[in-house]
């Protein structure tokens, strides 16, 4: 079970979620080693609880970070977000630690674990912690350099505490206020991440030791600042303001773009999105397109933090928010998350691919037997019509069984956008008479997405230009999933094993045609959605259309308000259109 997903995950910290058929997150990890942590899940023998988590999970996703204590944050984020049911279920009595800071009646400091933190404003709490060993060690620390009460209650007479100077007597002495507030001052300062003062007195007591040869003590003083490093550790997935903003990156390889969004809401990291597109073109423009596509669909945040090679004034235009590229801080480092995750996608996909050629290594000589001709050049087509006026097509090329990706192309669809068999004939019409006309090579096998009306809408246009070449149809199931190998001068279906390589190929030839359309559909329908619908409408022009989508956020949001709403921005004739060719139209 996801033996081959299992080979391409990281080696790296980060938090994953398993997900069942439902889209449903069911449980919420880390790991220090992502690849580890998730092999364990499916290779090694599971009971009671586990196993039945195991057995529902359809697929898993993951966030890489840098750090253990990244991932461990970021964990308890998504836990606390979608509360899924076999983090319930499979806990245990162990929870998180916590430094507590006590300010009134007595300056105090302990180890607590919460489950659910209860803030307070004369108890301030620091962290959660990774590693609750170093939280008890600095806790002891700074209870040995300053003068905290260490008692439980209220003692009648000072106690030893106060003898050895590690405490101050607060049962039995009033304690001037800017002697409490100065040495609060320095605590508080150590906890935020400012370690230079507690870490310079260790240091010289270190070298005061060390100098006086009293090796035991200077030991434990350097096992003390190492336990510091580790409690202070910086981390990114949680920020000092409460902002709600999204951090957009990518990473552009040899054709493939990954995008990656991440989500930060209240400060803290609770999510993520990503993709991966093939783009044969200028990969920015795609980009753009890509991001004006999702915010035409999703929440835009007040702030959106992107690389600096994208063009923020045309993005402006249709998503209307802040856009803002970090030079320094905690929200550049935020952006660099958001490219390795970004890297991994794209890595992950293309090992991906290259496992796919290795195995179809030979499907194509086996393709050419079952069907009685030599094949050296594949076009596959894919039409995608969901939006009516977004109408497109695609063409992918594969050449002795690997894709060709310099020759791959794209249509917008003119005519009869909504009739699948007529998009099928136009395509098949431009693509083939341009070829005439320019004596272009022509393959010797065409693969068309569909069954036989689409195969014979194909092989009409192809006989009213006098070329005879073979069509076949790859049909899918009611699951949608590849099923049968249709041959177009019979229409007979090939009975193929879909354990054989022959499959494999035909269905990553189905899904790599498939992927390359919708991704050109994403892009024309970003780039003309806001357009086509405001800019047609009589009444609204380029002043109300920004206060439209500044104030909605997105078309879907547009759609879903009342008249009454629309009416606050536009005249009543505007507002009726707009409802009336939004609710007409699947936007």
């Amino acid at each position: 079970m996801f033996k081959e997903e299992l080979k391409l995950v990281p080696n790296k910290p980060g938090s994953y979620q398993m997900y069942n058929e439902e889209n449903v997150i069911i449980y919420v990890g880390k790991a220090k080693d992502l690849k580890k942590r998730l092999s364990s899940y499916f290779r090694g023998k599971n009971t009671g609880k586990t196993a039945k988590m195991v057995s529902e999970i359809a697929y898993f996703k993951y966030i890489i970070t840098f750090t253990e204590l990244e991932s461990f944050i970021l964990e308890l984020n998504l836990i606390k977000k979608y509360n899924p049911k076999y983090n319930v279920l499979l806990k245990d009595d162990k929870t998180y630690p916590y430094l507590e800071y006590t300010k009134k009646p007595f300056p105090k400091l302990k180890v607590v674990r919460y489950v659910k933190v209860k803030k307070h404003k004369d108890k301030l709490l620091f962290g959660p912690y990774v590693n609750a060993y170093a939280a008890r060690r600095i806790a002891n620390l700074i209870n040995r350099l300053y003068p905290l009460k260490k008692c439980k209650g209220l003692p009648k007479e000072v106690c030893l505490y106060y003898h050895i100077n590690e405490c101050h007597g607060y049962c039995v002495k009033d304690i001037d206020k800017d002697v409490i507030l100065k040495m609060e001052k320095e605590i508080l300062s150590f906890l935020r991440g400012n370690d230079i003062i507690i870490t310079d007195k260790l240091k010289e007591k270190l070298k005061f030791y060390s100098d006086n040869m009293n090796y035991e003590m200077a030991l434990e003083l350097k096992e003390e600042l190492e336990y510091i490093e580790v409690i202070l550790e910086k981390q990114k997935v949680q920020i000092s303001s409460n902002i709600n903003a999204d951090f957009i990156n990518y990473y552009y390889k040899d054709g493939y773009i990954g995008i990656e969004i991440l989500f930060i809401r209240n400060g803290k990291l609770n999510g993520s999105f990503d993709d991966i597109l093939f783009v044969p073109d200028d990969y920015k423009d795609e980009l753009e397109s890509f991001i004006a596509l999702f915010y035409s669909k999703n929440e835009i945040p007040k702030e959106v933090y992107l690389p600096d090679v994208l063009n923020n004034e045309i993005l402006k235009e249709v998503i209307s928010t802040s856009l803002i590229t970090p030079e320094r801080g905690q929200k550049k480092r935020l952006l660099e998350m958001a490219k390795e995750n970004a890297r991994d996608n794209v890595e992950s996909n293309y090992e991906k691919n290259k496992n796919i050629l290795k195995r179809t290594e030979g499907a194509n000589e086996e393709l050419s037997a079952l069907l009685g001709i030599n094949i050296t050049r594949i076009d596959a087509f894919d039409n995608s019509n969901l939006f009516g006026s977004f109408s497109v097509s695609g063409m992918v090329v594969y050449k002795n069984g690997k894709p060709a990706r310099k020759e791959y192309r794209k249509y917008k669809i003119k005519i009869d956008k909504n009739d699948d068999y007529n998009t099928m004939k136009e395509v098949i019409y431009r693509r083939y008479y341009r070829a005439l006309m320019e004596k272009l090579e022509m393959p010797q096998l065409i693969l068309v997405d569909g069954g036989k009306g689409q195969i014979s809408a194909a092989m009409e246009v192809l006989q009213s230009l006098n070329l005879n070449i073979k069509v076949c149809g790859l049909a899918k199931d009611d699951k949608h999933s590849t099923s049968q190998l249709i041959d177009g001068d019979t229409l007979d279906a090939y009975n193929i094993d879909k354990t054989s390589t022959l499959f494999l190929y035909l269905t990553s030839i189905q899904n790599e045609v498939h992927r390359f359309t919708i991704n050109y559909h994403k892009q024309i329908r970003s780039k003309g959605l806001i357009s086509s619908i405001l800019d047609d409408i009589k009444g609204i022009g380029p002043k109300r259309k920004n206060e439209l989508i500044k104030a909605f956020g997105s078309i879907n949001n547009i759609k879903n308000a009342d008249l009454v709403e629309l009416e606050k921005y536009l005249p009543s004739e505007s507002a009726l259109e707009l409802k009336r060719k939004l609710e007409k139209n699947d936007y």
